[in-house]
């Protein structure tokens, strides 16, 4: 049979689901058992849950990306509180308003360097509020590891972000829309990423999932108020052990890693190849699946071409991301780095 979807390189989300998932979805599609997560195969999976990020976490299972940081913000903060994130980060900037919107609190994006910012610039922010009464109050540091640029931060650099929020009385959230890549990336567990923050939002739909993420509760104190904000949230599924079976097969035989390690993997070869071709230039370290270059706006239309990708444009020079999946195989890249070369010869 004719593949009829070639492999991109736009986006992980442009992925199909693995193989394993599809065929625990048949496993569970079998009798009838309670609905909104009162069923075993649900259990097991939090269980699953517990065991990666400690006993002293609880879980909520959720449909999407947007809906895991806006309910995870709905219970850190009210209104009249702000959060400070990266001035790149994909709630302040790609989703819509949604925080805004559904939380009522401000995002105050910082500057940041390759996506990353730490205590400086957070002082720096802070030591320009004092306006009391007439400023949004500081609430919450919220984080992306990895970071919307492909950067991680370090074990260390967590722990003095981490320190500092609970010196001051701030609470951290982690966006985790691409996690697994990033613990793969540091050899770490998932418990190690999330040892400073309160709440984390827990991707799998880039990893090689239909449609799933969740909500990783840390800190105790904020627990109550979960389960109410999912319902409220419209992020309760009815049939919800089809969400669970999900993350069954993510946890079975380590998928997680395996697809994360693969995409990883293919991000530096792809990486590797398109920085062989004279005129092309790396602008971020590759960590993890995402792969930044620098080119010629003129090779932008021959690059389209092969596969849709984001595009910042410049006069002379553009900027390009490329993203591989769980499923990237190395015959893609090199058919990919040997159809650009082509192209790129010709102008």
């Amino acid at each position: 049979m004719v593949n009829r979807y070639p492999h991109q390189l736009v986006s992980d989300n442009a992925s199909g689901v693995h193989p394993e998932v599809l065929a625990k979805f048949a496993n569970v599609n079998h009798g009838h058992v309670t609905g909104y997560g009162a069923d075993p195969v649900t259990r097991e999976a939090l269980e699953r849950f517990a065991s990666a990020f400690g006993k002293h976490s609880e879980t909520f299972l959720l449909f999407n990306g947007t809906g895991a940081n806006v309910l995870a913000l709905k219970g850190m903060l009210q209104s009249h509180e702000a959060v400070i994130c990266s001035d790149q980060a994909h709630l302040l900037v790609d989703e819509c308003g949604a925080p805004e919107h559904f939380v009522g609190c401000k995002l105050i994006g910082v500057p940041t360097r390759g996506g990353k910012f730490g205590v400086e610039q957070i002082e720096a922010w802070l030591a320009t509020d004092g306006g009391g009464v007439h400023h949004n109050q500081p609430r919450v540091i919220s984080l992306a590891q990895a970071t919307e640029r492909g950067t991680l931060y370090s074990l260390d650099e967590l722990r003095g972000i981490g320190e500092y929020a609970r010196e001051r009385g701030l609470l951290l959230h982690l966006d985790g829309a691409r996690i697994a890549n990033a613990a793969v990336a540091l050899g770490v567990e998932f418990e190690d990423l999330a040892e400073w923050a309160d709440v984390l939002s827990f991707g799998g739909t880039k990893n090689g999932l239909m449609m799933a993420e969740a909500l990783v509760v840390l800190n105790p104190e904020l627990l109550h108020r979960y389960p109410y904000i999912r319902k409220q949230g419209m992020q309760l599924a009815s049939k919800h052990r089809f969400l669970a079976a999900q993350f069954l097969a993510y946890f079975d035989n380590d998928l997680w890693r395996r697809n994360a390690a693969n995409a990883n993997a293919m991000a530096r070869r792809l990486a590797g190849g398109l920085t062989a071709i004279d005129g092309v230039r790396l602008c971020e370290p590759v960590e993890i699946n995402l792969v930044f270059v620098q080119l010629p706006t003129a090779w932008l239309e021959a690059l389209q071409c092969l596969t849709p990708c984001l595009a910042w444009r410049g006069e002379q020079q553009s900027e390009v991301r490329l993203v591989t999946s769980f499923d990237t195989t190395v015959d893609d890249i090199d058919r990919f780095i040997a159809a650009f070369g082509e192209l790129a010869s010709r102008h």
